[in-house]
């Protein structure tokens, strides 16, 4: 008789949890880096701990939350580590191997493009341009530059100061010499000092290359200093032609120096960073300071792939941006604490002063970029606005749900004349015209507002029930504390329970807050943000909508009580000259011509007459 095939799977099952928990078992307490691998050999996850046993067992000890990390860990097979010096080789580590392996459940960074860099290029007269090409060839690469504008800032300032070929010749010794190449116009218009045709030696070229190294890495200051003291030499030697040219030189480094972004000159060599999150992805902001200025600026996104935390991701950024931009900075500024040592590395989370606004400008940058993606993103899909709009009012009320389907509720009346009431319905924070409804109040003597709204709340949500349709997930007034505890009262006669919320207005009218929960509580709402916007958006609507058909009421009547009086006037009559004119003080101001196209020169006439 064969084994079912369920008890061979589960004997599977415990052969493979025995053979992890043996490896686990067996794991040092050291600094390294774990491989989690699946079924097939692939490498799945990378991880660092700073304690490889006590870490990778964590996986194991405890019963995860439905997720990615209980599937991440169904998938394991196997197991593999590499042990290190230190908790820094390990980030090192992990970071290189996540992005040779890019594993499915590691963060990964995402490069929508390949931003441009500057190429130092390594040949005998080097030339200096764009590129978003990396070629391991010995040249020299700065960036990559985010910010274009910036990148073109310095090449142009290169440009003028430095004669540097922008030639794509091969400009060997053997070809100069046997005398392959023409000056072109570049040399006549003193772009370039000729080196083609041997007016330019290498070692006067390449001083110059070096100054150019010097800029590129931020070091503006040192390069303004030395053509100081050249142009101070060659005037106290009477080389005034030759001081002029230092000077211009100087001036352009100068006023370059002074339209970057210039922080502190006793700032030096340091690194900043900063972070903000969404559900799925963080966004990290990279500063590096040197002489003073911002030398580079950098903000890129992670993919989330199993929660991890903000300490966790902005640990991984600080490892690839340090990597990427080759820094070596004794001082990385930070939002908050990590715990995270690095060799000769000192972390401070300023509280003022300087360094503090240079968090603060790293933090404004990376809102921004995430502002930016987030607009992106939504010009793509219109409906994950809506999305991220009631997931802010789900967290900010802690409903249950979405509010999928929002309804408000608004009164009008004029001391207790013509009293109506409106309801407007939103559907994934859209309005939905169509399920808007008007109401005349039917109990209620005089101006009782809060009387009113217990009586459409109740018809809106009886009728409801009776035709099956859906309840609404929040119910907005348009009022404060009182309305919304009328429509409470409202909702309780008939036994309902939906969520309740109450937009109240300052004294200019202008929407001011929201109140939510029994005893009312103000919840805060930054004005301008797309939430107040969307609440703002109801408030108007619902009033709107209100006073459109209070008006069309008390006009109609004001209208049939004006023509009541007219003596051979009936109801037909009326009716035309309401549809036609809309008002009484239209069919004053129109002519018996006018009036008589519609009901009649003998009529037209006696309305004319009577209404004088």
């Amino acid at each position: 008789m064969s084994t079912p095939f369920f008890v061979m799977e589960a004997n599977k099952k415990n052969s493979t949890e025995e053979y992890l928990k043996g490896i686990v078992l067996n794991l040092p307490e050291t600094p390294g880096i774990y491989q989690y691998l699946n079924t097939e050999g692939v490498i799945i996850y990378v991880g660092k701990a700073k304690n490889l046993k006590r870490r990778v067992s964590s996986y194991f000890n405890k019963e995860h939350q439905p997720g990615k990390t209980r599937v991440l860990v169904s998938k394991i097979a196997d197991i593999r580590y590499i042990v290190v010096n230190s908790e820094e080789d390990a980030l090192l580590l992990e970071n290189n191997l996540i992005k040779k392996y890019k594993p499915r459940y590691n963060v990964l960074l995402k490069d929508d493009k390949t931003y441009p860099s500057i190429c130092v290029q390594n040949e005998y007269f080097p030339r200096v341009f764009k590129t978003r090409k990396i070629i391991r060839n010995g040249s020299s690469y700065f960036g990559p530059y985010s910010h274009a504008p910036s990148m073109n800032a310095v090449l142009d300032l290169i440009k003028h100061l430095y004669p540097i070929r922008s030639c794509n010749l091969n400009l060997s010794p053997e070809n100069i010499k046997a005398g392959k190449f023409n000056v072109c116009l570049e040399y006549h218009i003193k772009n370039c000092a000729g080196p083609c045709i041997g007016l330019q030696n290498q070692d006067e070229y390449l001083k110059n290359i070096a100054q150019v190294k010097e800029i590129l890495k931020g070091n503006t200051q040192d390069v303004s200093r030395m053509l100081l003291e050249q142009m101070t030499t060659l005037a106290q030697e009477m080389r005034f032609e030759e001081a002029q040219k230092i000077k211009e030189k100087y001036a352009l480094i100068e006023s370059y120096r002074a339209k970057s972004e210039v922080v502190s000159s006793i700032l030096h060599n340091i690194d900043v960073f900063s972070i903000e999150e969404d559900e799925g992805s963080a966004f990290i902001n990279y500063l590096h300071i040197t002489n003073g200025a911002i030398n580079q600026a950098f903000t890129f996104e992670y993919k989330k792939k199993l929660n991890e935390t903000k300490e966790e991701l902005l640990q991984l950024g600080i490892i690839e941006m340090r990597e990427r931009y080759k820094s070596l900075s004794r001082e990385i500024i930070v939002p908050f604490e990590l715990d995270l040592e690095m060799n000769n590395v000192t972390f401070t989370i300023p509280q003022r002063g300087d360094k503090k606004k240079l968090l603060d400008l790293s933090q404004l940058n990376v809102k921004q970029y995430k502002a930016d993606r987030l607009k992106q993103a939504e010009k793509l899909n219109p409906e994950q606005r809506s999305i991220r709009l009631m997931k802010e009012i789900q967290q900010e009320l802690h409903l249950d749900k979405l509010p999928m389907q929002i309804e408000c509720f608004d009164n009008s009346n004029i001391q207790g004349s013509d009293a109506v009431a409106a309801c407007v319905v939103f559907k994934k924070a859209k309005p939905s015209k169509k399920d808007y409804r008007k109401y005349n109040i039917k109990t209620v003597e005089g101006a009782d507002d809060y009387a009113s709204m217990r009586e459409v709340v109740k018809r809106r949500y009886l009728r409801a029930i009776e035709e099956e349709s859906p309840l609404p997930d929040l119910i907005i007034t348009d009022g404060g504390k009182g309305q919304m505890s009328a429509v409470k009262q409202a909702l309780e006669e008939i036994n309902i329970d939906i969520p309740i919320a109450g937009l109240a207005k300052d004294k200019k009218h202008r929407t001011s807050e929201m109140l939510y929960g029994f005893p009312p509580q103000v919840i805060g709402l930054k004005q301008g943000a797309p939430l107040f916007r969307l609440l703002e958006q109801i408030q108007d609507e619902v009033h709107r909508f209100a006073i459109t058909f209070h008006r069309d009421k008390r006009s109609k009547r004001q209208v049939a009580s004006a023509l009541d009086e007219i003596k051979g006037i009936g109801e037909k009559t009326k009716t035309a000259l309401l549809q036609k004119f809309k008002s009484v003080k239209r069919i004053k101001e129109a002519s018996i011509e006018e009036l008589a196209e519609v009901i009649g020169f003998s009529k037209a006439q006696l309305i004319k007459d009577q209404l004088k």
